[in-house]
């Protein structure tokens, strides 16, 4: 195998001269609503490198899906991103032209949504909707889009590939359109994959399919993905770091081993509690107190003080991100120590 080629014999995707495909720095994203303005997304850090799986994680509401319309350029009014940076290979997104962001779309940052009908037309035929994906970026022509439409189809474990393409999206399961869409989001081989919760709907057995699928795809092409969810389950079987969202800023980062078997921020070590599979039996569920603060009215400083056994008044002041270990950081004015982590386990 020569330097640089992937396991498959293909070259990784282009980066950057520093290594990193996605370098996302202070993101705000605001709505300005009737009711006041909505800071969904507040001063967001975060890279990405190519052939990696980051993980976001956090409640609703808590701000990942809106960090992943704004990489896209997909927030309309009365949102919009009002400040900071997304770097893509080099190349700023924020304040791009439609005409730019349109070109990206698809062909080099793609997106897979929680509910596939987001991606798909229920009144056309799936073979309609693959070939002009696949036409809408290249000059293939019609047998050449359906070649390739009938291989990622394949590549996603569709049975039947010639069959399927002849159906309209309610002729098939709801795993079968994940599979679909995942299928669309591959057409272009594209450098990075933003996965918005796709996996929130389906059983269990389809969601390790696909959890499966999308870890092997990046592993042979070099595509690197941002996984959105709420499941650490998922998170800590599939990704190689991970972000803890809270009222839109990310409070806490690292590596998903170190980060969800010793948690450093409050937060984070409340989800990591609240798993059920992580108490004793016979034990109470743990669970965060309180519930999430309304972006409307987010307490000064610290927004998850209110709901935290370490709040003390220094927390009424907004914490800097700080460095705890190794590619580790947290935003937290007192974060958990090995031994207190101990303890809670």
């Amino acid at each position: 195998m020569s330097p640089g080629q992937m396991p498959n014999g293909t070259t990784p995707v282009d980066a950057t001269a520093n290594g990193l495909l996605l370098q996302i720095s202070n993101l705000t994203t605001v709505f300005d609503t009737r009711a006041g303005r909505v800071v969904a997304v507040a001063g967001v850090d975060l890279t990405l490198r190519p052939g990696e799986i980051l993980g976001l994680v956090g409640e609703s509401g808590s701000g990942k899906s809106v960090t992943g319309f704004s990489i896209l350029g997909l927030i309309d009014p009365p949102g919009r991103v009002s400040g900071g940076s997304i770097l893509f290979r080099g190349r700023e997104l924020v304040g791009a032209g439609d005409v730019t962001l349109r070109q990206l779309r698809g062909r080099d940052i793609a997106m897979i949504f929680q509910d596939p009908m987001m991606t798909l037309n229920p009144v056309l035929r799936i073979d309609t909707q693959i070939i002009e994906a696949v036409r809408a970026h290249t000059r293939a022509s019609k047998s050449e889009a359906r070649e390739r439409a009938l291989e990622v189809l394949t590549e996603v474990g569709i049975p039947a590939p010639e069959e399927r393409l002849k159906c309209y999206p309610h002729q098939l399961s709801g795993g079968m359109r994940q599979r679909v869409a995942i299928a669309i989001a591959l057409l272009h081989r594209p450098s990075l994959i933003i996965a918005d919760e796709p996996t929130t709907a389906l059983d269990v057995t389809i969601q390790a399919q696909i959890v499966h699928l999308m870890q092997r795809l990046c592993r042979e092409s070099g595509t690197a993905l941002l996984w959105i969810t709420h499941d650490l389950a998922v998170i800590d079987g599939m990704a190689d770091r991970v972000c803890v969202m809270y009222a839109g800023r990310i409070v806490e980062q690292g590596p998903v081993r170190d980060v969800l078997a010793s948690p450093a921020h409050p937060y984070s070590r409340g989800l990591v509690d609240s798993v059920p599979a992580n108490n004793r039996r016979g034990e109470p569920l743990r669970q965060i107190r309180g519930m999430a603060a309304s972006p409307l009215r987010l307490p000064a400083g610290c927004a998850f003080q209110p709901r935290c056994d370490h709040a003390t008044e220094r927390c009424r002041q907004q914490p800097e991100a700080v460095e705890v270990g190794p590619d580790r950081l947290v935003r937290c004015f007192h974060p958990l120590t090995g031994r207190e982590v101990a303890d809670r386990a």
